[in-house]
């Protein structure tokens, strides 16, 4: 049995922490700090260190099931894949291509979200597939498009947070989503610069601030717009800059000058003086950032708002500069990645865009099928959920829990359940799994090998730590298994680094140039950043056209041009830590102002649902919860559900601390503890989202739908409040 220590990756959130693992005489795994990367230098969060007990055969999948009288029962391998394949076949053969759904997940790796693309496009045929990534940062995907030419997380490595002079982070409590970041904040802090936190709640993130606004819900676009009046007012835009490398200015200088700070104010509840106050602290160093999270983005107006923060950005001269700009903060393992590859339902590899026919011909041509065979756009994650049983009649699932993530839930468990046929491979029985015709036990992260694409567009190798128990198989040979069976023999290996092969030629000369990447250099170099084209000629900058892709600058962050690794020859393009400093992405290099103005929230209060509710996570659980409430000690650290609501609020229901209180939307009702503190807004209560039943609080939440990103409104619907007597 091994017993060295294999350098990898954590499997949860989009900072991908470095971990060692070792396997232990007791069939265990242990965790150990992994000091030379540069993300976490160690530190792990709780997730994290437990992440391995997911891994025991007692908690996991290690047998096919497939559903028999009412039941799923194990079956084998030959078996289950036999039965997802009939279904596949008959539904297609009754109802077209597209009667047949794929939904993926944002913590698939590279190779999996890419095959996985490929398959729904070149077997099945069918133009319905999109994952949960949809719900993550869409919003801030499409507003960076619009404004900077180009999507990546964040245009910087999380290195230059601390250097820069003020930070304004919106809508994240990542003190508790991603704990081991919140160190380059506090290093900001102690270097002098300052960080300003914008959510409703004091949560710890906000605790650690310089200064803390606490704006209603749904309110950010306002708030930005406001923030934008008063750098215009009193004289803060930096003119040279605008006039330089940016284009569309006097439509956003109108639209910012019609919110003038009283009627923030009033819009959001953030007093002027705070928002003047604001202003200050962000113009007067000379760098500064703002970074976005779900809060501004999980809105039905997610674009816009996320588009005001950028226009500030612009406006002030802080994109495109050394220690400045505009970022995202991803949330999932591999949100990123998984829709620069094909799992999006309008993309495809190398995040081209699948209506373009010149895109369309590149990947045709590298997985050697005609373009014209190619289906077009298909449905957003949450149209794609509420056709399942209408238009989509069967659907194959990977890593995704839509039973516990998706918004208006009961309404999407109901669609899950009028299927026809569904197949799920996962490595758990989640709630979406006992749905299902066919469940299929798939490897886990420690027990595969495979990249993932990190919240700075930083690509990394995940390193086979242990070997997989008898029983399971990858998300690659499943895909392998059912294009033989459907017909397609060549084309779906299982091996991930040939998968990566293909992924780089399928992704060169795309936005998001993976080609001069390889398995090679992302050991040796502990990551590469794209865009990464292949080797080109000395002399040559990423400023050029052709060259490192739009944006991309070459050598930036002092990387050293390596020479050959992989396949390259020549030398090896170093890689793109830092994007825009000399361009944008766009056709003239210049940003893009878009113009926008303030809106209500799709469900704004009234008399019979007067509070707004918001979601989250906490930090001892992740997303859906399908993984992590598996775990002893974090379940002993978050053992279920609560409503915050704030002491005022409490006093008018009668709740005391601990009371079973019932939230009701127009959509659900849920039932939770209650759960009193002052650090919430009177007329505002959270809920996390990470359970199922009776607390599941996406029962409650809306899907209206941002109009350009498709992203379901989870931060903001209107609720009233029931004591449950008894």
């Amino acid at each position: 049995m091994q017993t060295t220590a294999t350098p990898t990756h954590c499997p949860y959130c989009a900072l991908q922490c470095g971990m060692n693992l070792t396997p232990a005489p007791d069939g265990t795994v242990e965790v150990s700090e992994r000091t030379d990367f540069p993300v976490n230098r160690g530190a792990l969060c709780g997730k994290g260190r437990t992440a391995p007990a997911v891994l025991a055969s007692n908690v996991r999948l290690t047998s096919p099931l497939v559903r028999e009288g009412g039941a799923l029962v194990p079956a084998s391998w030959d078996e289950a894949l036999d039965r997802i394949a009939e279904g596949l076949r008959r539904t297609r053969a009754e109802h077209g291509p597209d009667g047949v759904g794929v939904f993926g997940g944002g913590g698939l790796t590279n190779e999996k979200a890419y095959t996985l693309g490929k398959f729904a496009r070149v077997v099945l045929g069918t133009s319905q597939i999109d994952y949960n990534g949809r719900f993550c940062m869409s919003s801030a995907a499409a507003a960076g498009i619009k404004a900077f030419g180009l999507d990546r997380g964040l245009p910087f490595p999380l290195e230059d947070i601390p250097k820069t002079g003020c930070v304004i982070l919106v809508g994240s409590n990542l003190a508790e989503t991603m704990p081991p970041s919140l160190r380059f904040f506090n290093e900001l802090r102690e270097n002098g610069g300052t960080l300003i936190v914008i959510d409703p709640r004091r949560t710890k993130t906000a605790e650690q601030a310089d200064l803390h606004l606490a704006p209603r819900p749904g309110t950010d676009l306002a708030l930005a717009l406001g923030l934008l009046h008063l750098v215009i007012a009193e004289g803060r835009v930096d003119e040279e800059y605008v006039q330089e490398r940016t284009t569309g200015w006097e439509d956003a200088r109108a639209a910012a000058m019609a919110h003038w700070p009283e009627y923030v104010e009033r819009i959001t509840g953030v007093s002027v003086p705070e928002l003047r106050r604001t202003v200050r602290m962000f113009c007067e160093p000379e760098s500064a950032m703002v970074l976005t999270a779900r809060g501004p983005e999980q809105q039905s107006k997610g674009t816009d708002t996320v588009g005001a923060w950028i226009n500030l950005c612009l406006a002030t001269g802080r994109a495109g500069r050394p220690l400045s700009g505009y970022g995202c903060l991803t949330g999932q393992g591999n949100g990123q990645g998984g829709r620069e590859h094909g799992q999006k339902a309008d993309q495809l590899p190398g995040y081209r865009k699948l209506d373009d026919p010149a895109a369309r011909r590149h990947v045709a041509e590298v997985w050697g099928v005609d373009p014209d065979s190619l289906p077009g756009p298909g449905r957003s994650a949450y149209e794609l959920l509420d056709a399942l049983g209408t238009d989509i009649k069967s659907l194959l699932l990977m890593a995704s829990n839509p039973v516990v993530s998706a918004p208006r839930a009961a309404h999407i468990e109901e669609r899950i359940r009028s299927l026809d046929f569904l197949a799920v491979c996962d490595v758990v029985l989640s709630e979406t799994a006992e749905l299902a015709d066919v469940v299929l036990p798939v490897t886990q992260w420690a027990e595969e090998t495979g990249t993932t694409t990190n919240l700075e567009g930083r690509v990394l190798l995940r390193r086979q730590a242990i070997t997989p128990p008898e029983g399971v198989r990858s998300d690659l040979e499943v895909l392998h298994e059912l294009a033989g069976r459907l017909g397609v023999e060549k084309g779906f290996p299982t091996d991930p680094e040939e998968i990566f092969e293909e992924l780089r030629r399928a992704s060169a000369g795309g936005p998001a140039d993976y080609s001069g990447i390889t398995y090679r250099r992302l050991v040796e170099e502990n990551g590469v950043f794209w865009p990464c084209p292949t080797a080109e000629p000395e002399g040559l900058t990423g400023a050029e056209d052709g060259a490192g892709g739009p944006g991309a600058q070459r050598g930036a962050a002092g990387h050293p041009a390596s020479t050959g690794t992989g396949d390259t020859a020549g030398v090896a393009h170093p890689g793109t830590p830092r994007l825009f400093l000399d361009r944008f992405a766009t056709p003239d290099g210049r940003a893009r102002f878009v113009p926008v103005s303030h809106r209500a929230i799709a469900e704004e209060p009234d008399d019979e649902y007067p509070v707004l509710l918001t979601t989250g996570r906490v930090v001892a659980q992740y997303q859906s919860g399908a993984q992590t409430r598996r775990v002893a000690e974090l379940n002993a650290a978050a053992p279920g559900p609560f409503v915050e609501l704030h002491p005022r609020l409490a006093a008018r229901l009668g709740a005391a601390e601990g009371d079973p209180v019932a939230v009701v939307s127009r959509r659900g009702r849920a039932v939770a503890p209650a759960r009193i503190t002052s650090t919430i807004r009177p007329d505002t209560v959270f809920m996390p989202f990470h359970w199922p039943g009776e607390g599941r609080a996406n029962s409650l939440t809306n899907p209206a739908l941002d109009p350009t990103s498709r992203m379901p409104e989870f931060k903001a619907c209107a609720v009233r409040l029931e004591a449950v007597r008894g």
